[in-house]
């Protein structure tokens, strides 16, 4: 297939609508962090938005971004649903396993407590398991986006009223609210602005390489938007504070089914791809499942550079067999 110059172009300004939108809403999390210091918000409140939201910013902008375009009539539904589950699920998976491996290799272990398993890891898997089963029919309809946001916030209902006062990575307090607050507003306006672009672009891409669009979502959308907790991660080995990184990588696979696909969902509905069907959701959950399996009984709570360099190797391993078992999507 011929790369003309014109589609190098629509590359181009993909590429860089994507930095815009990650680079955007990592700086908009920054003065919602230095506002929420300046105010002395407490940490379990900073923790449950603005952390575990914030992360997840340029996931949840393009589902919102997305479901508009798909309900206007701007966006193919088909192609954009699958452009924006698999940057979803993209990004997820990045989290789960690079990351995790790359917090574990960098900082040497992290335990796992009964805590930290019943309040972060066992939501997370039953975040998974509860998006399998409502997009098992091929759709997210607007029930099933409904019902996926719901269940979100009965998790920070649940987590607020039961966590602690909690290590965290904060900014320092803002010398200027009032600049800071129209700086986050105007940063927010951009992430928006940017992920209209850049799925306007990636839809066009699509359509002229014949594509999958779910595949363009991993390699796109899945890994710019993991970039944010990359940044958590590299602080955290650096700050001596891994449980730190763990709690928002975790937190954020909850965020991003419930919220961004459910929000997605409730919106405009979604079609599901086989490959994130089959492939994607099963080999998350299943992963994850066996990693708590070996983590807890096998290793007592902890987890070494040993867990770490396999979960490299299972995100290699998964990006693999989407392309071999799934090549078109």
């Amino acid at each position: 297939m011929a790369v003309t110059g014109e589609l190098l172009t629509q590359i181009s300004i993909g590429a860089v609508a994507l930095y815009t939108l990650v680079t955007a809403a990592s700086r908009a999390i920054d003065r919602l962090l230095a506002l929420a210091e300046y105010y002395d918000v407490p940490d379990v409140l900073v923790g449950m938005t603005v952390l575990a939201l914030g992360t997840s910013l340029p996931e949840i902008a393009s589902h919102l971004i997305a479901s508009l375009g798909i309900l206007s009539g701007v966006l193919d539904f088909e192609v954009t649903s699958a452009v924006v589950i698999g940057g979803n699920t993209g990004s997820s998976t990045i989290q789960q396993f690079l990351l995790v491996g790359v917090l574990l290799i960098g900082y040497g272990s992290v335990h796992l407590t009964r805590r930290f398993v019943r309040e972060n890891y066992l939501p997370m898997l039953g975040a998974l398991a509860v998006t399998m089963v409502v997009a098992w029919d091929g759709t997210i309809s607007r029930l099933d986006g409904g019902i996926l946001l719901v269940l979100y916030a009965v998790y920070v209902a649940v987590i607020f009223t039961r966590r602690e006062r909690t290590q965290s990575l904060r900014e320092a307090p803002s010398t200027n609210p009032r600049r800071d607050a129209v700086l986050a507003i105007g940063l927010l306006v951009l992430v928006l602005l940017a992920a209209s672009l850049m799925l306007s672009v990636v839809e066009v891409i699509v359509e002229n390489l014949a594509l999958g669009g779910s595949m363009i979502g991993v390699v796109t959308i899945g890994v710019a938007a993991a970039l944010p907790e990359l940044t958590t991660v590299m602080d955290s080995i650096r700050r001596r504070s891994p449980n730190v990184a763990l709690g928002t990588l975790v937190g954020s696979n909850v965020v991003n089914p419930l919220v961004g696909i459910g929000l997605g969902g409730a919106i405009s509905t979604y079609h599901v791809p086989d490959a994130v069907l089959l492939w994607d959701l099963p080999f998350k959950f299943l992963v994850g499942l066996g990693l708590l399996a070996w983590g807890l009984y096998w290793r007592n709570g902890e987890l070494t550079r040993t867990e770490g360099g396999y979960l490299l190797g299972l995100y290699f391993a998964f990006v693999a067999g989407r392309l071999l078992l799934f090549p078109g999507q």
